[in-house]
């Protein structure tokens, strides 16, 4: 069996307070988009000389780490714990690109949930998946259902937004991702925690022509201090005819939103990985 684990991108995001258990609280919503991982669950074979429960072969973009401390095996673990599992191998296509603040491996995860939970017929309810999936990490929970939600706490708590965005339908994304690394930690620990005076969900309700000068990721101004390149990449997005365009989560991927198809997009960002599609 096999589904198509997507990433997200970020449509505003506020760190609003630190917490005490070293985390910190935000507001963000979270939006799906067409580019997708491929996951694959097979039982295995029974002449496999494997010890491991859950096997994973990655292609595509490569993934650091040893295999078993993927996050997909993880999530195997984790309802292995508590349900009766087979043994599986499972091969995962990745296209979604690491460090980008797309949600790539949190979304491997709770796809892995997700399959696990229909191909078993282990009738876990959706918010039960969303208890797992918020074990594995901040954002995982929102990809058990990855419908355009509102999300505050560390990212687990989840507010549907009514008619999902559907302003958006008919626009394009294009995702630029440079090869550089950002460090999460020393971002977050530039940051001055503000409640902002108009949520980022009220913002993205009003009309897309607006959300350019209210519609603000607290990460950019300390991630673009240190990496200019990537300020220079939300510049030539505004400059190519985005509409909107900002850095994903804690990037290093930018994106810009489009009325009508960016063409040749990759030929201005040669050294960077580019992806562009319709939404809906």
């Amino acid at each position: 069996m096999i589904n198509f684990p997507c990433a997200k991108i970020n449509l505003g995001l506020n760190i609003t307070a630190k917490r005490t258990d070293g985390y910190h609280d935000l507001e963000t919503v979270f939006y799906p988009i067409p580019l997708t991982d491929a996951l694959e669950i097979q039982l295995a074979e029974s002449n496999s000389t494997s010890t491991n429960p859950c096997d994973i072969t990655v292609t595509g973009i490569p993934v650091a780490g040893n295999e078993q401390d993927n996050l997909v095996v993880k999530a195997y673990n984790l309802l292995a714990a508590d349900y009766e599992l087979p043994r599986i191998q499972v091969h995962l296509t990745k296209r979604i690109p690491s460090q980008a603040g797309l949600g790539g491996g949190s979304s491997d995860c709770a796809f892995m949930i997700r399959l696990l939970n229909k191909q078993f017929q282990l009738d876990i309810s959706t918010v039960k998946m969303e208890h797992y999936a918020a074990q594995l990490g901040s954002d995982c929970a929102f990809f058990i259902n990855a419908k355009p939600a509102f999300a505050t706490g560390r990212g687990e708590l989840l507010e549907p937004i009514a008619e999902g965005l559907q302003q958006l339908d008919g626009y394009y994304i294009a995702i630029v991702k440079p090869n550089i690394a950002v460090s999460t930690g020393k971002a977050f620990a530039q940051i001055t925690c503000i409640r902002p005076s108009k949520s980022c969900l009220d913002i993205v309700k009003q009309p897309i022509e607006t959300w350019a000068k209210e519609l603000i990721n607290d990460f950019e101004q300390p991630i673009f201090a240190a990496h200019s390149k990537l300020e220079e990449i939300k510049v030539k997005l505004y400059q190519r005819g985005a509409i909107y365009a900002a850095m994903s989560g804690s990037g290093s991927a930018l994106f810009g939103l489009f009325a009508e198809e960016p063409i040749e997009l990759s030929a201005n960002f040669a050294d960077c990985f580019t992806f562009v599609a319709p939404l809906k």
